[in-house]
C-alpha cells in the first residue's frame, strides 16, 4: 500500500505542527531555565549499546526493538529510548571531564515494534533529560521538579506523582532471594514471560501487565524493607526536597520501571484523565549505567515524556492554544502578461520578511481573491492594467475590505508599515 504509512506511524500535518512547537517550546524554555542544554543523537545505534544498556531482560530488548544487519554486517538498532545514546554521547565526547552536572535533554523519534493504540505508536516522540555526574538527591529532586514544572506549565492539573526506590547492587541480592522465594510457588501457573525472568531477573516480574500475575506481583515483598542504608537514606532525601519544593507524591513499592539500568530513585507521573494509558512522564536513576556501555563509573538520572501521550491530553483538556495562521502579502494578477512584475513584487516581499503567495494557476480575478481569503491574507496586492498604466497597484485591506492606490516602487515600504500594525 504505497499510499498508507505503515502501521504504528502517522503523518504530522501542517496544520498540527503549531502544536507540536507549542509544546517542544515550552519544554526548550524550562530546560533553559533549569540549565539544560539540547543533545542530538543517531537515530540508530548499535545493537549491543541497547542490549547492554536497556537490559536482556526487558521487554524493550526481547520483543520491541527495530534490529537489522546492515551492508558491514553490523546488526543496527533503531533507537528505542534515548538514555543510552545520551550516555555514550557523553562518553564518546568526553563530557565528563568538563564540571558536573552534565545537563542535557533531547526531543526526537524512537521506534518500538509495539502494539498500536491511543497515543502510542512505532514511530514515537520523546522529550527527555539526563543529568550526570552527581550523587546527591537534590539532583533527583530537581529532575522530578522539572518534570513537574513541563506538565503544569501546560495546563496539565490532575497529575499524579509516584515515587520508589528500585535499590543498588549492594542490596537488591536480598530483594531478589525474597522475590524468588515468594514467586516460586505461583511460578507454573504465570505467563512465559515470567517464568524466563524468574532465574534471570526476577524483578521483571513485578513489571508483568498479565492480569492474573499483576494480581500475584501485588503481594510480593517490598524492596523497601530491603533497603540498604545508603539507599534509605538517599531515598529519604529526596522525599524531604520533593516535600520543600510543595510537590506531592506518593511511594509506590511495586513501581520498577522498564529498563534495567535504573537504581535507587525510580518515579512515574501520571495524568489521571488520560485513563488506562495514563503515564505521561517516566524515569529514575542509573548509576552504573555509564560503567556499563564502558565509560567512568559516572552516576546519571534522567527521564522521558511521549510527546503524542501529552499532545493526546492536551486536546482532550481543549489545552491548545488556537494559532491564527495567514500570510501578510498575496500578489492578485489577472493578466498573465503582467506576472513578471508580479512575481519580482513577491520576490520583494519575501525579502523584506513579509508572507506572501501568489497565483500559480492564471485563475480569474474572483477566483485569486477567493485564495487571499482562503490564505488569510492581511492585505490583497493586485496588479490591474489601468493601475499599472499609471505604475501603480491596487492595496486591499482584506479585513476592513478597504482598498487605495499605491505607487509600485512603494509597495515593500508601504506593506511593512501596514502589517506592522498588526503586530
Amino acid at each position: 500500500m504505497l499510499t498508507t504509512a505503515p502501521r504504528g506511524t502517522k503523518d504530522i500535518l501542517p496544520q498540527e505542527i503549531e502544536n507540536w512547537r507549542y509544546v517542544e517550546a515550552a519544554m526548550r524554555r524550562i530546560c533553559a531555565q533549569f540549565g539544560y542544554k539540547e543533545i542530538r543523537t543517531p537515530v540508530f545505534e548499535h545493537t549491543e549499546l541497547f542490549k547492554r544498556g536497556i537490559g536482556d531482560t526487558t521487554d524493550v530488548v526481547e520483543k520491541e526493538m527495530y534490529t537489522f544487519t546492515d551492508r558491514g554486517e553490523r546488526s543496527i538498532t533503531l533507537r528505542p529510548e534515548n538514555t543510552a545514546s545520551a550516555v555514550r554521547a557523553f562518553c564518546e565526547h568526553k563530557m565528563y571531564a568538563e564540571p558536573a552536572p552534565t545537563k542535557l535533554y533531547y526531543i526526537g523519534p524512537m521506534f518500538r515494534y509495539d502494539r498500536p493504540q491511543a497515543g502510542r505508536y512505532r514511530q514515537f516522540h520523546q522529550f527527555g533529560i539526563e543529568a550526570l555526574g552527581v550523587d546527591s538527591p537534590a539532583i533527583d529532586a530537581e529532575a522530578i521538579l522539572l518534570a513537574v514544572t513541563i506538565l503544569k506549565e501546560l495546563g496539565l492539573k490532575d497529575l499524579h506523582l509516584k515515587i520508589n526506590s528500585v535499590g543498588c547492587p549492594n542490596c537488591r541480592p536480598q530483594h531478589r532471594a525474597k522475590l524468588q522465594d515468594y514467586f516460586r510457588p505461583h511460578l507454573e501457573g504465570m505467563c512465559s514471560d515470567c517464568k524466563s525472568r524468574f532465574e534471570r531477573n526476577p524483578l521483571r516480574l513485578l513489571d508483568c501487565k498479565v492480569p492474573h500475575d499483576h494480581e500475584i506481583a501485588a503481594g510480593a515483598p517490598s524492596l523497601e524493607e530491603c533497603l540498604c542504608e545508603e539507599c534509605r537514606e538517599h531515598f529519604e532525601g529526596v522525599k524531604k526536597l520533593l516535600t520543600a519544593a510543595g510537590v506531592d507524591f506518593e511511594v509506590d513499592n511495586t513501581l520498577v520501571r522498564g529498563l534495567d539500568y535504573y537504581t535507587k530513585t525510580a518515579f512515574e507521573i501520571q495524568y489521571v484523565p488520560l485513563g488506562a494509558q495514563s503515564a505521561v512522564c517516566g524515569g529514575g536513576r542509573y548509576d552504573g549505567l555509564v560503567k556499563e556501555i564502558g565509560g567512568q563509573d559516572v552516576s546519571g538520572i534522567g527521564f522521558a515524556m511521549g510527546m503524542e501521550r501529552i499532545l493526546l491530553a492536551l486536546e482532550s483538556q481543549n489545552l491548545l492554544p488556537e494559532h491564527k495562521d495567514g500570510i501578510d502579502a498575496f500578489i492578485v494578477c489577472p493578466n498573465q502578461d503582467n506576472l513578471e512584475a508580479a512575481f519580482k513584487t513577491a520576490i520583494a516581499l519575501r525579502q523584506a520578511g513579509l508572507k506572501t503567495e501568489f497565483d500559480f494557476l492564471a485563475r480569474s480575478m474572483k477566483a485569486q481573491m477567493k485564495q487571499a481569503g482562503r490564505l488569510n491574507a492581511k492585505f490583497a496586492v493586485i496588479f490591474g492594467d489601468d493601475e499599472l498604466a499609471r505604475g501603480a497597484v491596487t492595496l486591499k485591506n482584506m479585513a476592513e475590505s478597504t482598498q487605495t492606490e499605491i505607487p509600485v516602487d512603494d509597495i515593500v515600504t508601504i506593506l511593512q508599515t501596514e502589517v506592522q500594525k498588526y503586530e
